[in-house]
């Protein structure tokens, strides 16, 4: 059922949003925790459907995981509370927040519920955990950065994200390793600078609308879907462009995040960091390719038993996003500075 026609699961978006507001806006670390439960508890609603049990499936998973976080998290603030007055950086204590803090947003060495919860959700539901629900433990992960430990997070994240992205044959698992890998570059943004991982996640966001965007119009959910059917050839072309502006090549606007953070990255002489996330880049393009290039070449078999049809808005605003894919990247040279 669409959530624009059940009263419900609006109201569960609305509190959705308003819980992220609450655990960012906080002036203390249990008004965080808070938030961050009304999150958990506003997420499982949109997520659980009686229709079908892989949704309910995921919703016990995620409902798991995201307790056994927020246990951790309560337990070292409350210590916390009762050891001193304020954290100190670069101690263990900050280390184990840290720790409850990647759980949470599904970061590399704790993914492996991510892309299992992935795979029984909605594509409108995956958008959301791989977007809006990083918000929240991203922003409290800024208040307390242990930086050599994070700094090790990244390049995990980075690495664990581009291997497990080979030999996937589902959609929603391949997107949730690139968002494994995605978060490795947000992390370090945060290292950098809070305008800087802003920057990013917003292009990130864009761009990962625009696939889940269609997928979700042509129903499709693994990657041999892409070429048994008989697409619209311009629909498939904006596939294509889109998972290579997602994957970073150049000529894109999705070069343009990776080209700021490889920059500031330079600039604070993390070369050898910079080297691996250029490097795990070029590795998540050509899975990205992969997929393409089988798209493109089994472009001849036609069902004819299948047909698409879309609607004109939809049409237009496939058309929109492709043009700012496109020329985006030649805008924003003329404000790179």
């Amino acid at each position: 059922m669409l959530i624009t026609n059940n009263s419900n699961k609006m109201f569960f978006l609305f509190i959705l949003f308003f819980s992220t507001m609450i655990s960012i806006s906080s002036n203390s670390w249990l008004g965080c925790w808070i938030g961050l439960e009304i999150n958990l508890l506003s997420f499982i609603p949109l997520m659980s459907s009686p229709l079908n049990l892989m949704n309910s499936e995921a919703s016990l998973k995620y409902f798991l995981t995201q307790s056994i976080a927020s246990i951790n998290f309560l337990t070292i603030i409350l210590l916390n509370f009762l050891m001193a007055k304020n954290f100190i950086f670069g101690t263990p204590m900050s280390i184990l927040i840290n720790s409850a803090l990647l759980v949470k947003m599904g970061s590399a060495p704790f993914h492996f519920w991510f892309p299992n919860i992935m795979e029984g959700l909605s594509w409108f539901n995956n958008f959301i955990l791989m977007t809006w629900q990083k918000i929240s433990p991203m922003i409290l992960l800024s208040y307390c950065m242990n930086f050599n430990f994070l700094i090790f997070i990244t390049i995990f994240n980075v690495l664990i994200g581009t291997i497990g992205s080979f030999n996937q044959s589902s959609l929603r698992k391949l997107l949730a390793f690139s968002s494994i890998n995605n978060l490795g570059w947000m992390i370090a943004t945060l290292l950098i600078s809070e305008n800087l991982w802003l920057t990013y996640f917003l292009f990130y966001s864009m761009f990962l609308f625009i696939p889940c965007f269609i997928f979700y119009t042509i129903n499709i959910f693994y990657m041999n879907q892409l070429f048994n059917f008989n697409f619209n050839y311009f629909i498939k072309l904006t596939i294509m462009l889109n998972f290579l502006s997602l994957g970073g090549l150049p000529p894109f606007l999705g070069f343009f995040p990776k080209w700021l953070v490889i920059n500031h990255l330079i600039l604070n002489n993390f070369f050898i960091m910079t080297l691996i996330f250029i490097m795990t880049s070029l590795i998540m393009l050509f899975v990205y390719t992969r997929i393409i290039y089988s798209s493109f070449m089994f472009y001849s078999i036609k069902l004819k038993w299948f047909k698409l049809f879309f609607k004109n808005n939809l049409v237009i605003l496939t058309y929109f996003m492709n043009m700012i894919s496109l020329m985006g990247m030649i805008m924003s040279t003329l404000f790179f500075f």
